[in-house]
């Protein structure tokens, strides 16, 4: 890549620090790019706010740049910035800029941006109280079965990671990052959320992304999955019912192991009711 393309964001760009108004309407947003680590490309998950026209398009621009940041392995360049969020290149430089004067995107010496540690504590803020009350009980179950625990959370059509651990002892483990984010249709995270949503609930996400396995969620109580989001890996995933929180699963994701789907279920089950009995 030539050094134009990793130039700072100094003010020899000639631009101004701010969003100006200027760009509210200055061409469409691109997808970005994905990490390939645990998450499915852009292209596979429903993004129903895409193609709607936003309030604003300048703090549209901006918060999709950090989704852009987050998904890459590497920093980027603000030529790749632009090119991944489908604008200019000043255009991309003034968001860039006001995402730096705020803490959430920093540069290094060659020019290249990533999320800040400002980042971070915003992210302490989201759901606070379960992602407090989840940390031990997912510590425990992590350790004791030797597999990443995670809680995922319902967003829109998609299901986040908001909290994960990774066992301390173990031969091979899975990073569930923080996050994560794969479509409603697929996983045991998924199923295990689709069995508690209500009717009004599914009212406004269609019914393209149900599984019949939700039924059978309610019976038995845990939910199962096999190459269906990262290939090779198999999850097991129960229901977390939070008053006040987005639907949300608690789960375990791994590569293999001698303990039965029931079994795991049950120590789920177990932490599950452990975390809602917290935050009552």
């Amino acid at each position: 890549m030539g050094e134009g393309e990793r130039e700072g964001m100094g003010a020899g760009e000639g631009m101004g620090d701010g969003m100006g108004e200027g760009d509210e309407n200055a061409g469409p947003r691109g997808r970005g790019c994905k990490n390939g680590d645990v998450s499915t490309p852009t292209s596979e998950i429903s993004q129903p706010a895409a193609k709607a026209v936003p309030h604003s398009q300048t703090l549209s621009r901006g918060i999709r740049v950090l989704e852009i940041l987050a998904d890459s392995d590497t920093p980027l360049t603000i030529a790749e910035v632009a090119a991944a969020l489908g604008v200019h290149r000043s255009i991309a430089y003034r968001i860039l800029r006001t995402l730096e004067d705020h803490g959430v995107v920093i540069r290094d010496a060659a020019g290249a941006v990533r999320l800040g540690p400002r980042m971070a504590a915003l992210a302490r803020g989201v759901s606070r109280g379960l992602q407090s009350a989840a940390l031990p009980e997912l510590t425990s179950v992590a350790n004791d079965l030797g597999m990443t625990a995670f809680v995922a959370v319902l967003d829109r059509r998609e299901v986040v990671t908001l909290v994960s651990v990774e066992p301390r002892q173990a031969h091979a483990t899975v990073a569930q990052r923080p996050g994560t984010r794969h479509p409603l249709d697929r996983g045991a995270p998924a199923i295990a959320i689709q069995s508690v949503l209500s009717a009004d609930e599914w009212a406004g996400l269609g019914d393209e992304a149900r599984r019949s396995e939700a039924h059978a969620v309610r019976e038995r109580g845990f939910a199962t999955s096999h190459d269906e989001v990262i290939p090779g890996l198999a999850s097991v995933a129960v229901p977390l019912t939070v008053p006040g929180e987005a639907p949300a699963a608690l789960a375990v994701v791994y590569l293999g192991t001698g303990r039965s789907a029931a079994e795991i279920g049950a120590r789920l089950t177990a932490a599950a009711a452990a975390i809602t009995a917290d935050l009552r």
